[in-house]
């Protein structure tokens, strides 16, 4: 298969399981908002090494409390750890800044989804002084702060969702690389539900499982390393590739994920750029597996 002359490997995308929640991040102004964002969900691109991936999905359509706000994507591997990781980040990152509130997100697009008493535990900040105040059947917690107060539901919703889902691009230099890779990340932020959680949404050092280092759990894709071509054997590239970046995906539903891919992929398949396709172990990692051929029909 060719799309605008190029080639989408018959391959596809190895995605699992993960845990999610989404954070509603209002505040006084857009700005103070994002600010909040940015700092709760910065240093969260892989589990690998952050323990949590997330990213700012987008305006948030509405607000509980009808001020400015952004939705935040949070994903962990289990839910003691994403509760964990919710913890630190709403107290350290989303508290601390100027006018914010935190509100769950829901997940209406997940099926029975849990919860987690995330606010019903940041409330002890308030030292005994905390407030809670119960509207529409859902508890807010009021905490007082130097500013004012620090308002957040007691409860988020959390749910079973996949992380992993990727595809690679493969192009004849490093500038028709990020070319194509900057158009794929602007077409699939149109997606709800999903994140691409590395910075700008593009990776350029893709990793491996293991290392011949015993203490590294994952090292540089030796596969996809245009400098090792000549050196190493299991090299994949083809002749004229020079460059390759990875775009990684976590979304609420696998069907989330497979829309972004197509979406991104089109986005991709510009001038300078070779070959598409896509990182998976065979089957083994998870049981979502994104057919790169099958999504573009």
């Amino acid at each position: 298969m060719q799309v605008n002359n190029v080639e989408i490997e018959d391959t596809f995308a190895e995605a699992f399981s993960m845990q999610a929640a989404r954070l509603t991040v209002t505040a006084g102004s857009e700005k103070w908002a994002r600010h909040a964002a940015l700092a709760a969900t910065g240093f969260a691109t892989s589990v690998i090494g952050c323990g949590v991936e997330a990213g700012i999905e987008g305006p948030a359509p509405n607000t509980p409390d009808g001020r400015p706000g952004l939705d935040c994507l949070f994903f962990g591997m289990s839910r003691d750890s994403l509760e964990q990781h919710l913890l630190n980040r709403i107290g350290q990152a989303i508290m601390t800044a100027p006018t914010s509130a935190c509100f769950d997100g829901g997940l209406p697009e997940c099926s029975n989804p849990g919860t987690l008493k995330i606010g019903g535990k940041i409330r002890y900040f308030g030292d005994g002084y905390q407030a809670s105040k119960i509207i529409n059947g859902r508890r807010y917690w009021r905490i007082p702060v130097m500013e004012g107060e620090f308002l957040i539901h007691e409860a988020f919703e959390v749910s079973e969702a996949v992380g992993g889902g990727n595809f690679l691009i493969l192009a004849e230099t490093a500038d028709a690389a990020l070319g194509a890779a900057e158009a794929a990340v602007e077409a699939m932020s149109a997606v709800r539900g999903v994140i691409l959680p590395f910075p700008g949404g593009i990776v350029r050092s893709g990793s491996q499982v293991g290392s011949q280092y015993s203490f590294l759990k994952a090292s540089t894709n030796i596969a996809f390393c245009p400098t090792l071509r000549g050196r190493v054997q299991k090299t994949v590239l083809p002749r004229g590739v020079n460059s390759v970046l990875e775009i990684v995906i976590d979304g609420l539903t696998a069907e989330k994920i497979g829309e972004a891919t197509r979406v991104g992929i089109l986005a991709a398949c510009v001038p300078g750029v070779v070959r598409i396709t896509a990182g998976n172990y065979g089957g083994r990692l998870g049981k979502y597996h994104f057919h790169l051929r099958r999504l573009l029909g």
